[in-house]
């Protein structure tokens, strides 16, 4: 295993980003300030070292360790942004957000749908695998969504808490989660993803990408593996399906997880970008895959 320095922010998304999440409470592609210093990897399956968290109880305790990102219970999660950079395999992970804010949009009908169906269209029509980052309301708000996801073996499921809160101070406008609650949030989410079925995993990534020591620590008793990603498409709030494709192919290595969005009016041109994403890929020799077979730890 060997120790990455963090990349650089994409000065221009977080800024473009950062200002509307302040209006909508959504999503921003980009890490927080807060994860100075925290040692992150390239996927290898080594095991992390032990954090001093509490004792795992009973409902925090991991699954069977086949389950794809699942970690010894009780340690640091490790946090990965991509896989070995060998062969020629990437993935492509959506993240499916939703916020009490968005509820209450969705329920005044100043907002039609947080759920592109047109994406998952076109990954069925071309049986692309893909990997789904789901918050716990978004699975309640779109129960019939979740199980035509779950039911496609080419789809892996993953956590992305339960009501999008921060897990940081000034992560882009995200009203905070309390420390106490970090481990019930996300625990709670991996029980009502459970009931779907599927290609289920223990794979975690945080709202807007912003954690610290004090949020690993407290994920400790849940034996989850955090995955940021290397290729952040800047699709929240862009206004054209370009500088997506761009930002999505730049970068893009063997081993690359790209970060995108399912949520359709916070992220109204991915779907768009999507088949030039998959062009640009095909033109590099690259294929998608489910990220466990990407990271190589399932």
């Amino acid at each position: 295993m060997h120790v990455k320095i963090p990349r650089v922010p994409l000065v221009a998304t977080l800024i473009a980003v950062a200002a509307a999440a302040a209006l909508l409470a959504a999503p921003a592609p980009l890490r927080d300030p807060a994860n100075a210093g925290i040692a992150r990897i390239a996927a290898t399956g080594r095991s992390p070292q032990p954090a001093a968290t509490p004792a795992p109880t009973a409902t925090a305790a991991a699954p069977g360790g086949t389950v794809p990102g699942a970690t010894p219970p009780g340690t640091r999660p490790p946090v990965v942004d991509h896989g070995p950079r060998t062969g020629n395999k990437v993935a492509l992970t959506f993240d499916a957000d939703m916020t009490d804010a968005m509820r209450y949009q969705l329920r005044s009908g100043a907002v039609r749908s947080y759920a592109n169906l047109k994406i998952i269209d076109l990954l069925e029509r071309e049986r692309v695998p893909a990997t789904f980052f789901l918050t716990g309301k978004w699975v309640e708000q779109y129960p019939d969504v979740t199980r035509r996801l779950a039911a496609n073996p080419r789809f892996e499921l993953a956590n992305h808490t339960y009501g999008h809160l921060a897990f940081t101070a000034d992560c882009y406008g995200l009203p905070r989660i309390a420390e106490r609650e970090m481990t019930a949030d996300v625990a709670r989410t991996f029980d009502v993803m459970a009931a779907y079925g599927g290609r289920q995993t223990r794979y975690f990534r945080f709202p807007g990408l912003c954690h610290d020591r004090k949020a690993l620590a407290a994920l400790a008793p849940l034996g989850l593996t955090v995955v940021d990603g290397d290729v952040v498409s800047g699709d929240p709030f862009a206004k054209s399906w370009r500088p997506v494709v761009r930002a999505s192919l730049a970068g893009v290595r063997p081993g690359s997880v790209i970060v995108l969005h399912v949520t359709e009016a916070n992220a109204p041109m991915t779907d768009e970008a999507l088949p030039h994403i998959l062009a640009g890929l095909a033109e590099r020799g690259l294929e998608p895959a489910p990220l466990s077979e990407v990271l190589g730890l399932g």
